[in-house]
């Protein structure tokens, strides 16, 4: 189970506008930064959407969180 402190920092990292949601733009420019550039924006996309409990297309931080358990 991951650390709420941890998962809170994580999901900042991710969230580049600070509006509180992880889009697919932000998500494929993070993981690039991390050493991945073969995320394109529909894998990321993707990734989000299986965990995107609302259906809007984005993450929120509770969304990222439950993502972590």
């Amino acid at each position: 189970m991951a650390d709420i402190e941890s998962a809170r920092k994580a999901f900042e990292r991710f969230d580049l506008n600070g509006d509180g949601l992880i889009s697919a733009v932000e998500y494929k420019s993070v993981m690039a930064q991390l050493g991945d550039p073969y995320v394109t924006e529909t894998v990321a996309q993707a990734v989000i959407n299986s965990h995107d409990a609302n259906g809007d297309g984005l993450l929120t931080f509770d969304e990222f969180w439950a993502a972590q358990n």
